[in-house]
């Protein structure tokens, strides 16, 4: 085949395949066999293997991921993707047509109603028909260019019939059948699981490798337009209308409303019928859908006058509490489990729910075997809400705290201003088994394959002890663990060794030294730059650091005057581990911080902070934190006992944590 004749068999092919895709993934109605589609995918790939020139940008073979990249550009939204204002009942969403109406003299206002999809807002750029950019909503201001990524998503053409540039709005997801698979996988590897199908869109979707996007099955809905310089249109329904003539995926769940009342119908109708869909959703998002109405009314600072955002109430289930289990962490802390028969909640069954500690279980009387009321906060969190006592038989257990480690018979404590019981034993089991587990962490040193139920493998077989003995590991060790083949053991033992070139303050993080953090870590990196020097510091040194207290200060004294650690810090540096900083900016930290520009509030009582250490450390990564919760709150921190703050965020919309999502975001 000559260039010419390959130019032309490549337009028909991708044009086919496009089609293809189409039918297949937007409209559900495939025309061809899998096996058709494969073998003309097979025709294309070959002849661009052959003439690498005529690749073009919408070819499908662009789609499968290309090459890793090193970090996400930001990216600036010419108009802001704003947040919506939330409404929680029938009464605040007649209070929104309410203030609609005032705002304008137009009688004729109809509404257009859309499932609130549980996943990841994104934007999508197309200039002369082309795919330009696909960005993350970020702060609203500010996302980051996840184009390679969003390019494997088959229900966003690479390609559209349009020439003017126009910018779209929609929401990634997960659907909820792809997500069970992939924590199934996960849980197979040994891997953490994700916590529901949208952390898991998320996830997908910053991965800095594409082919591991392409590989989880994600899609996607169109909501609304951004820019666009593609001609006018009367209604928000009328443009969705257009954005499906151009290929994009719109709801089909999607309605206009001719009046409040119907609004409520449709609510109330999704609010029964949420289980039946095979994607989550977490509200109902309400437009103006003349646009010259919404032209009218505007904007506040955080959100159009025109939108708002119906919220689920919390859903609740009733279940039988079998047992109360028992964990040691890293740090010793001792925290109580509520083992649950199965119930399904906010759309995934739970079987487990956080009892925090011993002053809780005693406040609410929980016992073993009691029928309790479970709850996920904010269709997060999952929590015992009460006892249902009028259940009670006679036979239920209370439950008392032991006294002694329940993995190493050690005496347990509590500690001068904690409420969390702990054991204080350097040799405990459960202390180096999670030690391991944090060491090899995503935000410590980020050893990939080195999953939580590997780590437990490793242990159990007595083949690590420290983490030195995990640079010690070979082939023959890792072949003997479950579900480790010999491609899976090689993966294993090079990211293993590429961890060893990780900069100091990761290190620094991975060794768990109590109270430094993250961003502590890092501080300590830029100022002594090597081990050694830290290794050396006296408190005053360190206290004379910005942002390093004296408890801080006297915990990293206390930590490297141990024999032990000398002796591990001298194992590793043997080993061929980094002990050096590489050069990474505190500024860097602050501008990916989960916390950078949020205002955060901190309620009920932290087992592994005080409140005075958490709040340095949030502002450290760019947070602000106040005392009251207010519409301008973005997170608020649940410990136990969290009270009317905790109540007024759920009515407020407000993003609720419990303290180990405050821990992982620190990290």
């Amino acid at each position: 085949m000559d260039k010419q004749e390959a130019i032309a068999k490549l337009e028909t092919l991708r044009e086919q395949l496009n089609q293809f895709n189409y039918e297949y993934h937007v409209l559900d109605k495939p025309s061809v066999s899998d096996q058709e589609y494969d073998m003309k995918m097979r025709e294309l790939k070959d002849i661009e293997e052959q003439y690498p020139e005529l690749i073009t940008p919408d070819s499908p073979s662009q789609r499968v991921g290309g090459e890793p990249i090193d970090a996400f550009q930001k990216v600036q939204h010419n108009i802001p993707m704003l947040s919506l204002g939330n409404a929680f009942n029938e009464e605040e969403l007649r209070d929104f047509d309410r203030r609609v109406r005032e705002g304008t003299d137009a009688t004729n206002i109809s509404y257009v109603c859309e499932l609130k999809i549980d996943g990841l807002a994104i934007s999508l750029r197309y200039v002369e028909g082309l795919l330009e950019r696909g960005a993350t909503r970020g702060d609203g201001k500010t996302g980051e260019d996840i184009t390679t990524n969003l390019k494997t998503i088959r229900s966003i053409p690479l390609k559209i019939k349009e020439t003017q540039p126009i910018e779209v709005r929609g929401e990634a997801f997960m659907p909820t059948k792809s997500f069970q698979a992939l924590n199934e996988k996960r849980e197979q590897n040994g891997e953490d699981l994700f916590a529901n199908p949208r952390n898991a869109a998320a996830g997908s979707l910053r991965q800095l490798d594409p082919k591991i996007a392409a590989s989880r099955n994600l899609d996607i809905f169109i909501y609304s337009v951004g820019e666009w310089e593609a001609g006018e249109l009367a209604s928000h329904s009328e443009r969705l209308a257009y954005l499906k003539e151009l290929g994009f995926k719109i709801n089909p769940e999607t309605k206009t409303c001719k009046s409040i009342d119907e609004v409520i119908e449709y609510v109330q109708y999704w609010t029964e019928h949420r289980p039946d869909l095979s994607y989550e959703i977490d509200g109902i998002v309400i437009k103006v859908d003349q646009i010259d109405i919404q032209d009218e009314l505007g904007f506040t600072a955080k959100s159009p006058r025109w939108a708002i955002a119906y919220k689920f109430p919390a859903e609740e289930a009733v279940t039988k509490l079998t047992d109360i289990e028992l964990s040691v962490g890293r740090t010793g802390v001792v925290t109580p489990t509520a083992l649950l028969e199965p119930v399904k909640v906010a759309g995934t069954t739970v079987k487990r729910a956080s009892l925090h500690n011993e002053d809780l279980i005693r406040e609410k009387d929980i016992r073993i075997g009691d029928t309790v009321v479970i709850k996920k906060a904010g269709d997060i969190i999952p929590e015992v809400v009460r006892v249902v006592v009028d259940e009670r038989k006679g036979d239920e257990e209370p439950f008392e705290m032991p006294t002694h480690c329940p993995e190493c018979e050690s005496e347990l404590v509590r500690l001068e201003e904690e409420v969390a019981l702990r054991c204080i034993n350097p040799n405990c089991s459960a202390h180096l088994r999670e030690g391991l587990i944090h060491f090899v962490s995503r935000n410590a040193m980020n050893i990939d394959g080195l999953g939580e139920k590997v780590i437990k493998q490793l242990f159990d077989e007595e083949l690590v002890h420290t983490i030195a003995d995990l640079y010690r590991l070979d082939k023959e060790d890792l072949l003997k663990l479950d579900r480790m083949g010999e491609k899976s053991v090689q993966n294993l033992l090079e990211a293993i060794a590429h961890s060893k070139e990780n900069s100091l303050e990761r290190l620094l993080f991975g060794l768990g030294i109590r109270y430094v953090g993250s961003k502590a870590s890092q501080t300590l990196a830029e100022n002594f730059h090597h081990i050694n020097g830290l290794m050396k510091a006296e408190i005053e040194e360190l206290i004379a650091i910005q942002d390093i207290g004296e408890k801080v200060a006297d915990s990293i004294v206390r930590y490297f005057e141990k024999p032990q650690v000398q002796s591990l810090i001298q194992e590793l540096k043997e080993l061929g581990l980094n002990m050096e900083y590489k050069g990474i900016t505190s500024e860097d930290i602050a501008e990916d911080s989960p916390f950078s520009g949020k205002t955060v509030v901190l309620t009920g009582k932290l087992e592994e902070l005080s409140r005075s250490e958490a709040k340095k450390q949030i502002e450290a990564l760019g947070g602000k934190v106040t005392g009251s919760v207010s519409k301008n709150t973005d997170i608020l921190v649940a410990g136990a006992d969290a009270g009317s703050k905790y109540d007024k965020a759920q009515k407020l919309g407000v993003t609720i944590w419990d303290e180990q999502q405050l821990q992982d975001a620190l990290s």
